[in-house]
């Protein structure tokens, strides 16, 4: 017979520092491999393998769609898991080394070989076994959330931590990386060493990381069915209008961002002419976060979360024309549009985390069955979408506009090139986000009375 895990009581518990701290330290580990390979894995595999522009856009197109078939892989093995350690927490200590390591692998392997066809081969089969693992440690991180408590503030705090955490990341890595980029150009040798030695001391860090998330994290929302069947996930997926509609526009959004980050270091390197300005970029683009995390519980109690969304959408169209048609002669101009698009996304990030654990909410809401594992693997499964659509039209634009990989100088249309994929392809996709969350349905009373039935009716299921 099935029994419910944590009770009122225990979801009732307020979260303390560490949790939070944990779940921050959780998303600093995810990054050392996710934002990685989004900033640096093209120029990688251009500058060092050899790969081409136009090569690497497919396989970053066809790579990605397969992490998020990856992805619904990993939330239904998630959904029928329950240990003493409770659905998600596992992953962490057992799937959190793998990824690390297969990283290392990633920015290494392919170089190893000799001739283009069997570079490329090498590169499929790193990056495929990478974005596989990462579905396993990165679905139940995103599923946690969910289960660690109800509490709408609580939810907001935690994707602000989990923000937090993935800036804190994010500028290290181009305070690390940007100076080996500039140091080696022209030495694609020197560079792949450099990066070996990177990303072996980030697997260190990384699962350090991962066993402070393990320790710190607790799961305290009450489920009533611990194992849920394939039926159960998707009978709840189906009908879930929030859900189906924050993914939507959550591929637009994120399609737009990839697109920057993919570019961002050619930006640097080749429009502003110096590769070190990509910590400046990343500082003022990323570093937003600090500003903004603060503010998201804040926001979200004044004008709820769907406003808020709107709002950080059309920052980013003003940031995103800002950076397209800025001069490379005066960079401090590019650099406040970088810092504005910042905003722009770390706003809608942090509440995209805050809205996909309200839909698990209306999914239970609606059958009875709390299904995070699916329901943040679907979501996740979008966001690998837009990852391998921003970064395919970030690689082709540039490819289109000429560009020739190892080369110390580019044409003016390759640099256009590089201009428009950091700043109108963004734009472009960053509209149709807006035009389809108009239509989002869950406001924040909608949510409070789903809560408050699903607890009556639990409630009403004891006493019997």
């Amino acid at each position: 017979m099935n029994t419910a895990i944590a009770g009122p009581a225990t979801a009732a518990r307020k979260l303390g520092a560490m949790q939070y701290l944990g779940y921050a330290a959780g998303d600093s580990a995810n990054n050392l491999a996710f934002s990685m390979t989004s900033f640096f894995l093209l120029i990688y595999y251009t500058d060092v393998v050899g790969i081409s522009a136009t090569a690497a856009g497919t396989l970053f197109l066809v790579i990605r769609v397969w992490d998020g078939f990856a992805d619904i892989f990993a939330g239904r093995v998630i959904d029928k898991t329950m240990t003493r350690w409770g659905k998600f927490r596992p992953f962490f200590l057992f799937a959190g080394l793998p990824v690390l390591l297969l990283s290392v692998a990633t920015f290494t392997v392919p170089n190893l070989f000799s001739g283009s066809g069997t570079k490329l081969l090498a590169a499929y089969v790193t990056y495929g076994l990478l974005g596989l693992a990462y579905s396993m440690v990165n679905i139940p991180y995103g599923s946690l959330a969910a289960a660690m408590t109800q509490r709408p503030g609580e939810r907001a705090k935690l994707a602000s931590f989990r923000m937090i955490g993935t800036a804190v990341t994010t500028i290290m890595l181009a305070f690390v990386v940007a100076p080996q980029i500039q140091q080696y150009k022209g030495d694609p040798d020197g560079f792949q060493r450099s990066l070996l030695i990177t990303t072996a001391i980030f697997a260190v860090v990384g699962f350090g990381l991962y066993l402070l998330l393990f320790v710190t994290a607790r799961e305290a929302v009450q489920r009533d069915v611990p194992s849920v069947s394939g039926k159960q996930s998707f009978t709840t997926l189906k009908g879930n209008k929030p859900l189906i509609m924050l993914c939507l526009a959550s591929l637009a959004f994120l399609t737009a961002l990839f697109s920057l980050q993919t570019v961002q270091v050619y930006y640097a390197r080749d429009v502003l002419g110096n590769a070190n300005l990509l910590t400046a970029l990343t500082v003022l683009s990323v570093g937003a976060i600090f500003v903004v995390a603060p503010l998201i519980p804040r926001l979200v109690r004044s004008i709820g979360k769907k406003k808020a969304f709107l709002s950080f959408g059309a920052i980013g169209l003003l940031a995103g024309i800002g950076i397209s048609v800025s001069p490379p002669s005066t960079p401090w101009v590019s650099m406040t549009f970088f810092g504005i698009m910042g905003i722009s996304t770390a706003g809608i990030n942090t509440l995209m985390w805050a809205l996909e654990a309200d839909t698990v909410e209306y999914g239970e809401w609606r059958t009875g069955v709390r299904t995070e594992g699916i329901t943040y693997a679907l979501f996740s499964f979008t966001r690998k979408l837009g990852q391998a659509v921003g970064g395919a039209v970030a690689a082709y634009a540039i490819a289109f506009g000429g560009y020739i990989g190892g080369s110390a100088t580019q044409s003016e249309d390759a640099l256009d090139a590089i201009r428009y994929a950091s700043g109108f392809i963004p734009v472009v996709f960053i509209l149709i986000g807006i035009l389809i969350f108009f239509r989002y349905p869950l406001t924040e009373q909608t949510f409070a009375t789903m809560v408050a039935e699903t607890q009556a009716r639990r409630a009403g299921a004891s006493t019997r």
